[in-house]
C-alpha cells in the first residue's frame, strides 16, 4: 500500500506543480497515520478471523468426533447382537443336529427316512429347518402314542393281567417274584425276577393259541440302572402247543426252536427279536426262555420283562399231539431243565 502510495504522490506532483509542495508535508503525514490505522485494523481483523477459523474447526472436529464415537458405538452394539443372534442359530442348529442324531440313535428316525420323506435323493442336499421340526415332532408325536401302548405298541400274549402267567423256572435267587416278569416296568432298579447264577430258564403259558412274530426283552435302563452286569445276554426261546391244565394231556407234544439271540446293552433297554418261523403257521401257547449267559454277574440274572407278540390262528386251536413237521422241531428233553 505504501508503494501505491508513493506513486500517487509521484503522479500528483506530476500533474499538480508547485503548489502540491506547500502542504505535501502535512498531508503526507496524515495519510501515514491512516494507512497505519487501516493496517493495524485489518492485522486485529485477520487475527479475529483466524481465531474463529479455528474455533469453527474445533468445534467441527469436537463434533465429527462425537458422531464417529456414535457410531463406532452403534456398529459395535450392532456387531455384538449380530454376533448374539449368530449364536442362537449355531446353537439351535447343534441342538436340532443332536435332536436329530439321538433320533437316529434310538431308532425313531434314520437319515434314510429323513430323506425319503422330503423326497430327496442326495442325503447332502440340505432340508428347511421348519421341515425338519415337524417331521419330528410328528415322530415324537407317533412315538408317545406307541409309549402310551405299553412301550412297544404291539400287542403282548404274555401279560400276566391278560391271563398269561408263569408256569415253572430255574432256582430263584429270591422267591415270590416271578410274576414280574408279566407285569409292566416301572423302570425301577430291582423290580425283577432274579434267578441263581448266570444261566436259567422261564416257562410262561400265554393268554391263548398264537402265532408267534417276535419276542421282547426288558432290562432296566441304563439311565438308572446302579449295575446292569445281571442282564440275561445269550439267550434262546422255543415254543409249544400244550392242552390247557384241565384238559387231555398230550405229552408227545412236540417243541420247536423260535429264535436265538443276544441281549445288547448298548441298545434300548426293551430290545424285540422276530421269530423266522412266523410264516410256518405254528401255533403255540406255552414259551420257554432259556439264558446260558449274562452280562458279568455270577450270583443271579433278572429278568424285568419278557413280552410275546404275535396273532391268533384264523381256525379255532386243536390241542393234542402235533403230527406235522417243522424245521426247527426240536425234542422236548432239549428244552426241559
Amino acid at each position: 500500500m505504501r508503494a501505491s502510495f508513493y506513486l500517487g504522490q509521484l503522479i500528483w506532483r506530476w500533474t499538480s506543480g508547485p503548489q502540491w509542495d506547500t502542504n505535501s508535508s502535512f498531508a503526507a503525514l496524515g495519510y501515514e497515520d491512516r494507512i497505519s490505522e487501516v493496517e493495524q485494523s485489518l492485522k486485529i481483523t485477520a487475527k479475529m478471523l483466524q481465531v474463529q477459523v479455528e474455533v469453527i474447526k474445533r468445534k467441527i472436529g469436537s463434533e465429527i468426533d462425537i458422531v464417529t464415537g456414535e457410531l463406532n458405538k452403534y456398529v459395535e452394539k450392532t456387531g455384538e447382537l449380530i454376533e448374539k443372534e449368530l449364536k442362537k442359530l449355531e446353537s439351535r442348529t447343534d441342538d436340532l443336529v443332536f435332536s436329530l442324531v439321538s433320533l437316529e440313535n434310538c431308532g425313531l428316525l434314520t437319515k434314510e427316512e429323513l430323506m425319503s420323506k422330503k423326497n430327496l435323493d442326495d442325503i447332502g442336499k440340505d432340508v428347511v429347518l421348519n421341515e425338519i421340526i415337524t417331521l419330528t415332532r410328528e415322530t415324537v408325536a407317533k412315538e408317545i402314542e406307541k409309549h402310551a401302548g405299553d412301550g412297544i405298541g404291539r400287542v403282548d400274549y404274555a401279560l400276566g393281567s391278560g391271563g398269561a402267567k408263569v408256569l415253572r423256572h430255574s432256582d430263584p435267587y429270591v422267591y415270590g417274584k416271578a410274576h414280574k416278569i408279566l407285569e409292566p416296568s416301572a423302570g425301577e432298579p430291582g423290580q425283577c425276577f432274579p434267578l441263581r447264577g448266570s444261566s436259567g430258564f422261564v416257562e410262561i403259558r400265554l393268554r391263548e393259541g398264537i402265532i408267534p412274530e417276535a419276542i421282547s426283552l426288558e432290562h432296566v435302563s441304563k439311565r438308572v440302572a446302579y449295575d446292569r452286569s445281571s442282564a440275561p445276554k445269550n439267550c434262546r426261546v422255543s415254543g409249544w402247543l400244550e392242552p390247557p391244565e384241565d384238559g387231555p394231556s398230550a405229552k408227545a407234544i412236540k417243541r420247536f426252536a423260535l429264535t436265538n439271540f443276544s441281549y445288547d446293552l448298548e441298545k434300548s433297554n426293551v430290545q424285540t427279536f422276530a421269530i423266522p418261523m412266523v410264516g410256518s403257521g405254528i401255533i403255540i401257547n406255552i414259551v420257554r426262555l432259556d439264558f446260558t449267559s449274562n452280562h458279568g454277574s455270577s450270583s443271579f440274572t433278572c429278568i424285568y420283562r419278557i413280552r410275546v407278540h404275535g396273532y391268533m390262528p384264523s381256525s379255532p386251536v386243536s390241542y393234542g399231539r402235533v403230527s406235522s413237521s417243522y424245521p426247527g422241531e426240536i425234542e422236548a428233553a432239549q428244552v426241559r431243565a
